[in-house]
């Protein structure tokens, strides 16, 4: 397959993944791009491996990894708007929905990615273990620890909203 044909038949789910790990589509879509321009340079050597598509998401994650460190020494402290959780104009799905990922957006990056290619990309550790270059039971601890924070966070949500929809 060309590289063009490639681009043209993978680049929603490209950056559907990227958006995912990133939770910003803009930034998805700067990454998937600068990530493409590299493979194109080497697309015949990349075609002939065993798994193309695991090294261009490794390399997307890679990419996003490396802009967030490049960032994070430049911005002190990343703000990410926290969403009240009681909005009754809001249908409850779209609401829950909504709270999830902010609250994803709100974990580190590599939690993040973490259970984004576990949930979203149906990846078994070990193969998320070689997209990040770690250990399988480093990968599991991010995807604990990440799990965790969520689980504390959205029940914090959840009385919350409860609390505020009894005062009303």
């Amino acid at each position: 397959m060309e590289f063009e044909e490639y681009a043209r038949q993978r680049l929603p789910d490209l950056v559907r993944f990227t958006t995912a790990v990133c939770a910003d589509r803009a930034l998805a879509e700067d990454v998937v791009q600068e990530v493409l321009l590299r493979v194109h340079s080497r697309w015949s050597e990349i075609q002939e491996l065993d798994a193309p598509e695991m090294y261009i998401r490794r390399s997307l994650v890679n990419e996003y990894l490396s802009w967030r460190r490049k960032w994070a020494r430049l911005v002190p402290h990343a703000v990410v708007p926290r969403r009240d959780a009681a909005s009754p104009d809001h249908a409850t799905e779209l609401a829950d929905r909504s709270m999830l990922v902010t609250e994803l957006a709100a974990l580190p990056p590599r939690q993040r990615a973490v259970l984004v290619m576990r949930f979203y990309g149906g990846l078994a550790d070990n193969q998320i273990a070689d997209v990040l270059g770690c250990r399988t039971a480093t990968v599991r601890g991010y995807a604990a620890r990440a799990l965790t924070t969520l689980r504390i966070e959205l029940t914090e949500q959840s009385d919350t909203a409860a609390r505020s929809e009894r005062a009303h």
